[in-house]
């Protein structure tokens, strides 16, 4: 280092002349902090990456050092080298690195003193010298205590979270630590991002006992500015007034708010605050402490998160558990889990005492080790097969082996084993299987069998053997009809011989068409090219012979051309005129109308009389309804006559087969219409 040349004029007094340590300090002021920069930046502590807070105290350092020389006081400001500690504490510093680099000052101020030309004056070093270590033991010390200070904070911290608390636990107790840990702070809380707001999980302090409810965007109000810029905030009193929503009432009479930003990593996870009526700003070193504790309480927040999800999952585990134990329990039916070694994971005691053994005793056990060797043989190899492909395999069905009859008896099961996944559709766990005892399921269809064979005897019977006899009795009578020789009560008998064997034919008929359609086969039907009209025709008057007495009257209009079964068309037509007859005014006529139409032919019969009961109509084409659903109205012998009932079920029947449909419109005053409407096209089933 080179010391300036004389200035011209410069007198012999003023370069001979002892010169103070504080004007040293001044008039070199600029020198020493270049030669200080440049021994930092060459010493391990002055990395690159902290070249930016090398000169940040220095100049006022020196310049309080010449002031206090000056003074004689006992050593620099202590705002000063409080600040200097706190800035070196938030930047990283070890005590170390604190020391060295007072050490380097001292060094770069002794070299420049020996470049002077004129010596200090007498004792000035040593001032100089006392006057450093001063500051050097004032900022050791305070960096010392601040560090103390954040590590009890810190560890207080790390307490709260030993026993693993949930969110708003851990929050509460942060907040007291952090409220302890200052005496100008007379409030604290945390915000936390839920979606797309800040909501307000914890506070102490003022106002805790009133907490605000509700939530904020995540860019509105003091909060929202802390979280849209991920920066600490600070408020003072002017600013509070003006600013936007708080996080603490105005009421409160609050002269200081701060808000720092709580990330982890890139993700922010809330904001939290402090808040003061009794300073209108906090120090540095509680700033300092506040940011530390939330910098570290960001990731105990996340982990307190990720546990309290944890126990969220826990609990919903459980309680899926008690409700499959509870489901299992309470079924009627044998049912299981198994891994994919095909060991038992849950059974319910249904079918543990089918096994012959308890519950305990099959949990974690081999199939194979509880199952009888028979039965074992008998399931394994399905049950690897529903592992191996995945696919389920249901209804198999076995009967118990011969080792097990004497304790079971002969008894049916059926089993159903099907592939438990996991949440990857790819992942199998193992299986489930379910196991049903159809014995007695067996057995009801076996007899319904025999049920259903003896019906069909009988229908064979009713359909063949009674028609036999049936049709012998009408050939016989209507030969009897043509003898001359009988007498008039004669002739009466044997045309009631002959009607009566008409009307059990078409009661015979009935039944097997009833039977048909109950079997699941329905009424058959063989649909060709016919005139409706013709049929209807034709067949009223053979219902006019049988009933001279009556007047049938028929009306057609149009097209009444289709593809329909004529036989069965003649049937619905001499049930409905059956029906009209029985139940019809005597005095007035049965009218039936056949009408084309574009898409079906219309065929109405309609007749006089008492109407049908609104309580009938529902039901008026089930199958054998009972006389005190349909009180018959009139007193004639031919009304009291009895019927079975289906005659309208009939019809209903048939329309169907044909893809139609029955109507039916009954009232005192238009009297009784049914309606069945025949599609020209048959639509396809």
């Amino acid at each position: 280092m080179q010391e300036p040349e004389t200035r011209p004029g410069q007198r012999e007094s003023e370069r001979t002349t002892p010169l103070r340590a504080s004007d040293f300090l001044r008039s070199h002021h600029e020198a020493l902090l270049e030669d200080w920069e440049r021994a930092m930046h060459a010493h391990p502590v002055g990395e690159g990456k902290k070249h930016s807070w090398l000169l940040n105290h220095m100049p006022g350092l020196l310049l309080a050092l010449a002031d206090a020389l000056d003074l004689g006081e006992q050593g620099p400001e202590v705002p000063l080298v409080d600040e200097h500690a706190i800035t070196r504490l938030s930047q990283g510093f070890d005590v170390g690195e604190v020391a060295a680099e007072f050490a380097l000052l001292r060094k770069c101020i002794l070299l420049r003193i020996e470049d002077l030309p004129r010596p200090l004056a007498r004792g000035e070093l040593v001032r100089l010298e006392d006057f450093l270590d001063r500051a050097v033991v004032r900022t050791v010390r305070r960096f010392a205590e601040e560090r103390q200070r954040h590590l009890h904070a810190l560890d207080r911290m790390a307490q709260a979270t030993l026993d693993s608390p949930p969110v708003d636990t851990f929050l509460m107790r942060l907040l007291t630590v952090m409220v302890e840990s200052a005496l100008e702070v007379d409030a604290a809380g945390v915000l936390l991002v839920e979606g797309d707001r800040l909501v307000p999980r914890a506070s102490v302090g003022l106002g805790a006992e009133t907490p605000r409810g509700g939530s904020l965007a995540l860019d509105e109000g003091f909060v929202g500015e802390v979280a849209a810029t991920r920066e600490p905030v600070m408020l003072r009193a002017g600013a509070l007034d003006s600013h936007g929503v708080l996080p603490v009432s105005r009421e409160q009479g609050l002269r200081a708010l701060y808000g720092v930003p709580l990330v982890e990593g890139t993700r922010l996870l809330g904001v939290a605050y402090l808040a003061s009526r009794t300073t209108f700003g906090f120090s540095d070193a509680n700033l300092l402490l506040f940011r530390t504790m939330c910098q570290r309480g960001a990731a105990y927040i996340l982990q307190a998160r990720l546990q309290d999800l944890e126990r969220e999952a826990r609990v919903e585990a459980q309680r899926s558990l008690a409700l499959l134990d509870a489901l299992l329990e309470a079924a009627p039916l044998g049912m299981a889990f198994l891994d994919r070694d095909l060991r038992y994971l849950r059974i319910n005691q249904t079918l543990a005492e089918l096994n012959g053994l308890p519950v305990e005793a099959h949990q974690g056990q081999p199939l194979r080790d509880v199952l009888p060797p028979a039965v074992a043989d008998l399931l394994e190899p399905r049950l690897r097969r529903v592992l191996e492909t995945g696919e389920p395999l249901q209804s198999f069905e076995f009967a118990t082996p011969s080792e097990l009859k004497s304790k079971l008896g002969t008894r049916m099961w059926q089993a159903t084993f099907y592939p438990v996944r996991g949440p990857r559709e790819a992942e199998m766990l193992g299986l489930g299987c379910v196991l049903v005892d159809v014995t007695d399921h067996k057995l009801a269809e076996a007899a319904l069998q025999r049920a259903l064979d003896f019906r069909e005897q009988l229908l064979a019977i009713l359909g063949h053997d009674l028609r036999n006899p049936l049709n012998a009795i009408s050939a016989s009578a209507f030969q009897l009809a043509r003898a001359e020789e009988l007498e008039t009560a004669e002739r009466r008998a044997v045309e009631r011989i002959r009607k009566s064997a008409g009307r059990m034919g078409r009661m015979i008929t009935d039944i097997l068409d009833f039977a048909r359609s109950k079997l699941g086969e329905g009424i058959p039907v063989s649909p060709q090219p016919m005139n409706l009209a013709d049929v209807c025709q034709a067949t009223l008057e053979e219902l006019q012979v049988a009933h001279p007495g009556r007047p049938l009257v028929f009306e057609t209009a149009g097209d009444t051309s289709g593809d329909w079964d004529p036989d069965r068309v003649a049937q619905v037509l001499g049930n409905l005129v059956a029906n009209a007859l029985q139940h019809g005014d005597d005095n007035s006529p049965i009218r039936t109308t056949v009408r084309g139409e574009a898409r079906d032919v219309l065929l109405e019969v309609h007749n006089r009389g008492e109407p049908i009961a609104p309580q009938l109509l529902p039901r008026i084409f089930d199958p054998f309804k009972t006389p005190e659903a349909a009180p018959p109205k009139a007193t004639s012998p031919q009304k009291q006559q009895r019927s079975l009932g289906l005659g309208l079920y009939i019809v209903h029947q048939i329309a169907r087969a044909h893809g139609g449909r029955v109507e039916v419109r009954s009232s005192k005053e238009e009297g009784t219409t049914f309606r069945v409407y025949w599609p020209r096209v048959r639509a396809a089933s």
